[in-house]
């Protein structure tokens, strides 16, 4: 099992139909996106190139690739408006395994020591993340990897019949 990560500088049209396919994905949408409602949590996006590339303008991604397959992506963002603590020089990361097949192998553990590494050589030293509260493996994962809870966010997103808080958490390296 090899796993790289590849630094995303000019998107294609594959990457952007993978990413509509797990944007959609009903198993996976809840946890990648917050919802106000069941309508929003049923409702289809659309990823475009345009969009990619916006994005790439004040976000850093990586491609997670398991034995040279697209399973995942991974990214980060420096002082975005919704950190909940506001302190200069953080980033907020994003994580994504949109595979099923390449979950619970310990790839969300690499990639997040990746992007650690990639944050801390921008010369950036506190990280922050939102996991959703019934997201409880991600949440382990997290507390293992050294990130400390700070707040919740409580009625933020809908899932499962009922709203659910975004639990912040961050990390100094």
């Amino acid at each position: 099992m090899t796993i790289k990560f590849i630094k995303l500088t000019k998107p294609t049209s594959l990457f952007v139909e993978v990413l509509n396919r797990w944007e959609n994905d009903t198993a996976l949408m809840p946890l990648i996106r917050p919802n106000k409602n069941k309508e929003e949590l049923e409702r289809s996006e659309t990823i475009t190139l345009d969009g990619i590339q916006e994005r790439l303008k004040y976000q850093e991604l990586f491609q997670i690739c398991l034995d040279d397959h697209l399973v995942g992506e991974i990214n980060y963002m420096i002082d975005p408006p919704h950190l909940f603590k506001e302190e200069p020089g953080t980033a907020w990361i994003g994580i994504t395994i949109g595979e099923p097949s390449a979950r619970g192998k310990g790839i969300g553990r690499q990639a997040i020591n990746f992007i650690e590494k990639q944050i801390k050589q921008q010369g950036l030293h506190r990280i922050e993340l939102g996991v959703f509260e019934f997201n409880t493996k991600a949440y382990a994962l997290y507390q293992k990897l050294g990130y400390k809870e700070i707040a919740r966010l409580e009625e933020f997103t809908y899932y499962q019949g009922k709203m659910w808080s975004d639990i912040r958490m961050e990390k100094y390296l």
